[in-house]
């Protein structure tokens, strides 16, 4: 079976590739916008569910993993800043504050009926943050395309004091330990099938 990626995300594909499972990536057609009074962790599973969805209706044989993350800060939910004025305000926000991911994934086959959906609760608890130290950090890594202004797996774990969840991966876009559990019940057992 076919396995495709709804996504264009590098930091996706980069994740997907840690299973060493053959995979293509179709960048599915669906809007993002928040419905009104949607949470987060319900807004997450929607989007990953229709961006899965999206792309088997032109591949129904294929297993369509789709995924999408909202972060949010209390009852404000914080996009990708696209830019260095955003993120610094981002990152004044949420300084000393916590800040709670929610990662939805799907797994969709048109063809069979097989679909599996599961959202991955994530936080990070951020330090007190000086505006010397926020610019010092954006400087460095530039994180613009990141919900939250940050990558965690570089330079920006210094910008916590913890962090709690049961998979980090989520951080990054795609929940790999929940991943390879749905990718089993679809038959596709990840170790079995690495390698070809």
């Amino acid at each position: 079976m076919d396995v495709i990626l709804a996504s264009s995300s590098a930091y996706r594909q980069r994740l997907l590739a840690r299973l060493q499972i053959p995979f293509s990536c179709i960048s599915p057609d669906v809007d993002e916008t928040r419905l009104p009074d949607e949470a987060p962790a319900a807004m997450a599973r929607r989007l990953a569910l229709a961006k899965a969805r999206s792309v088997a209706r032109a591949h129904p044989e294929a297993l369509v993993i789709g995924s999408d993350q909202v972060a949010a800060l209390g009852d404000t939910v914080i996009g990708k800043p696209g830019g260095h004025k955003a993120a610094f305000a981002q990152l004044r926000a949420s300084a000393g504050r916590e800040l709670a991911f929610h990662t939805g994934l799907a797994l969709h086959c048109a063809a069979s009926g097989f679909e599996r959906f599961h959202v991955e609760p994530f936080s990070v608890h951020f330090r007190e943050l000086s505006d010397k130290s926020i610019e010092n950090y954006l400087q460095i890594e530039q994180p613009y395309d990141c919900a939250g202004s940050f990558k965690w797996e570089g330079l920006g774990i210094a910008l916590f004091r913890r962090l709690a969840g049961d998979d980090p991966t989520s951080l990054e876009g795609l929940p790999l330990i929940a991943l390879t559990g749905l990718l089993a019940e679809a038959g596709l057992p990840v170790l079995d099938i690495t390698r070809g």
